[in-house]
């Protein structure tokens, strides 16, 4: 179960309590489900139910309680379902839940995490001369339709995005100094109220650049295929049991809620923010679980099913970068 399949399983329980009459009031379009905060547990929150009491005239962890109650009656894939602080909604996935992730992102490719969370939304926004603001909308619109939003720029907009400029003495020689994928990536990185990055640290090959550490984590997953196709050991269709797989496991399941909330909050930053924690939780695993035998070791399962995990993580920072206009090399 993902985040994005929880989200969904949170909104039934809602729209249900309504139809049910056990809570009166609107059905929200989304609920966000997150990691859960400071004195949270398990392994995913969301505090839906503070959004929901003042239109139902009832404490929020009254109405935690009663969503709680729904969501047990019809989520095989959790184990546990807790009401903490003032009335947030504490999930705890069943074992064995995150099985068939691997093979999700697989049967998807680039597309895992494409949804239609906004279908039937228009958006039209602004042209923009200002080279950032510009960026910015182009991917805000990739992002949109990625969602299932019928989204374009337009002169007759209904939005205006506002992002911090690049300064002017710099923005002219900003592409041909850096080239196209490091300027964007410089533009859409930082929130949009933060000042873009346009220094050459850009073009640093090393790990202290958080967009080298992206693409060289995508091209390590390639080489691993590489490699294994080479000594003749096919990738597998089981997520991996190793405990040190789990945090790339979370990040590959987080994949399909993070884009469809960039989407909604206008946000490509949020993407590249996790792609890099992707990246990073990649680089970890191949570490500490190494996807392909060593020495006379024979291949066995759990390297085929490493190797798996590898290619989807690999289909993730891809698909993430495509989304963004970046280039994902094979060879870096």
């Amino acid at each position: 179960m993902t985040p994005a399949d929880l989200s969904r399983t949170v909104l039934h329980a809602v729209r249900r309590a309504v139809d049910e009459g056990v809570l009166t009031g609107p059905v929200p379009d989304s609920v966000q489900v997150r990691r859960p905060g400071p004195g949270g547990s398990g392994d995913y929150a969301t505090s839906v139910a503070l959004r929901l009491a003042g239109p139902a005239r009832r404490s929020p962890h009254d109405v935690a309680q009663i969503l709680r109650t729904e969501i047990l009656r019809a989520a095989p894939g959790l184990s546990r379902v807790d009401v903490t602080g003032p009335g947030f909604l504490n999930f705890t996935l069943a074992p064995g839940s995150r099985a068939g992730l691997v093979r999700a992102v697989t049967d998807a490719g680039l597309r895992y995490g494409h949804g239609d969370a906004l279908a039937g939304t228009t958006v039209v926004l602004a042209p923009a001369d200002e080279p950032r603001a510009a960026v910015w909308a182009e991917t805000v619109v990739r992002l949109l339709r990625a969602q299932g939003a019928d989204a374009r720029t337009g002169e007759d907009a209904t939005e205006r995005l506002t992002v911090r400029p690049v300064p002017a003495h710099l923005a002219g020689d900003l592409v041909a100094r850096l080239g196209p994928d490091a300027a964007r990536w410089g533009l859409l990185r930082p929130a949009a109220h933060d000042r873009p990055a346009t220094g050459d640290s850009l073009l640093v090959q090393h790990g202290s650049n958080p967009l080298f550490t992206v693409r060289y984590a995508h091209a390590r997953t390639r080489a691993l295929l590489r490699n294994a196709a080479d000594l003749g050991i096919p990738s597998g269709d089981d997520d991996p049991r190793d405990p040190g797989a789990r945090p790339l496991l979370d990040t590959i399941g987080d994949h399909p809620g993070v884009l469809a909330a960039a989407a909604r909050h206008r946000a490509p930053d949020r993407v590249a923010r996790h792609l890099e924690r992707t990246a990073e939780a990649f680089l970890h695993f191949q570490e500490t679980c190494r996807p392909l035998p060593a020495g006379d070791e024979k291949p066995s399962a759990a390297h085929r099913s490493r190797l798996a995990l590898a290619e989807a993580a690999g289909t993730v920072l891809a698909g993430g970068l495509t989304l963004l206009g970046v280039d994902a090399p094979e060879h870096l």
